[in-house]
């Protein structure tokens, strides 16, 4: 690392990448402590962990906070989301779980942006959104299981519900109007968002100047060093009023323009307290990542920084697939050394393992040991209920 002090700081990959990992909390053991406060600490500090509903292996919401948080147990989330309510549901650049102390910055999204998703609750009549209403608000809360007086509906789209009220209740949650109090795998419980929160009037939103800094603050805080694509990650929109605010905070020296080493006009930018965990190799620890983890799903960024490039080869035809159907890049210390395809036998009560793909070919029979002993606490954590 070179430069501090001056206009531009010079990184090689390998320090952004170690800035990064700093950044994730990937860089040791037991980052966020134990037992369920661990899990909204985490969250927090992460601003989201993305929900997906495949489930070849664990739900990758479970897998990205198991993977910072060693004794991890699902039902800390339940109790973060359902009892403490600490975190809660909704879109960031995909379905995610985010703090709740967040949840003013997501208020003008409620109001405003679920327009853009209008074609898809085009097919909501104004008596299927009333009905809803009407039975969270007379009998509390309830999943689409508890309406069946639903006249069903031929599906308008392979992944819709049959029952009208269930793209109802949808679009109750993107506007705000209701919230998921709860989930048990993917049947999601609904409530009305100030019966839940126990609110007598709601928080105030945040204006869209608070809105980008909180997205920049996010950025920085787990990303270490950030460019424009990374700190507006799929939210184009915002770029402009993103790099007004970045170039306002360089100017007062509260950040710093860092050029990394091979990809010196791509711009990046750090805070100078942060810059100075770029040294050091910290310790060797093994992560299986999800292909969700906030560390994997910025394909770009980790092809920049890790030199993998990695795909996700479930929507790939099987004879045009790499890595496999639902590949888990290893990370051993700052490195991604392999990338495995996993899949549970919850029947036979096993992990299996489909493919082995090395990256790289440095110090394999350590790291295959290294890999192994990963793969049976990891099996441990997806057998246990």
């Amino acid at each position: 690392m070179s430069g501090i002090g001056r206009t531009v700081v010079t990184l090689d990959t390998a320090q952004a990448r170690r800035l990064w990992l700093r950044a994730q909390r990937l860089d040791e053991p037991a980052p966020f402590g134990g037992g369920p406060a661990a899990t909204r600490a985490a969250v927090e500090h992460l601003g989201y962990v993305q929900i997906d509903t495949i489930n070849v292996i664990e739900r990758c919401h479970h897998q990205i906070l198991y993977t910072r948080i060693p004794d991890y147990r699902r039902e800390h989330l339940h109790q973060a989301q359902a009892i403490d309510k600490s975190v809660f549901e909704y879109w960031t650049h995909a379905l995610s779980y985010v703090p709740t102390r967040d949840l003013r910055f997501f208020l003008r999204a409620m109001k405003h942006d679920w327009q853009r998703r209008k074609p898809w609750f085009a097919a909501v009549t104004q008596a299927d959104f009333r009905k809803v209403l009407r039975l969270l608000r007379k009998n509390g809360a309830l999943t689409i299981r508890d309406i069946d007086d639903d006249v069903l509906r031929e599906r308008d789209h392979p992944w819709a519900s049959r029952k009208p009220s269930k793209r109802a209740l949808q679009l109750a949650f993107f506007k705000g109007v209701a919230t998921v109090s709860q989930r048990s795998g993917m049947l999601k419980t609904y409530q009305l968002m100030e019966r839940h929160f126990g609110w007598e009037r709601p928080p105030a939103a945040a204006s869209e100047r608070e809105s980008v800094e909180y997205l920049l603050d996010r950025a920085l805080r787990t990303q270490g060093v950030v460019s424009l694509d990374s700190a507006c990650y799929l939210d184009a929109p915002r770029k402009p009023a993103m790099r007004q605010l970045i170039e306002a905070r360089r100017r007062r020296g509260a950040l710093v323009s860092v050029a990394l080493t091979g990809a010196e006009k791509l711009e990046h930018w750090a805070e100078p307290a942060a810059l100075e965990a770029a040294s050091g190799t910290g310790l060797e620890l093994v992560h299986i990542l999800s292909p969700f983890d906030p560390l994997i799903h910025q394909r770009k960024r980790l092809a920049l920084l890790f030199g993998y490039d990695h795909v996700f080869e479930a929507y790939v035809p099987r004879a045009k697939r790499r890595f496999g159907y639902f590949a888990q890049p290893v990370l051993v210390g700052d490195e991604i050394a392999a990338v495995l395809d996993l899949k549970t036998d919850r029947e036979r009560q096993k992990l299996l393992l489909q493919q082995w793909t090395w990256i790289g070919k440095a110090r394999r029979r350590a790291r295959k040991a290294q890999i192994e002993q990963a793969l049976d606490r990891f099996e441990r954590f997806q057998l246990a209920r």
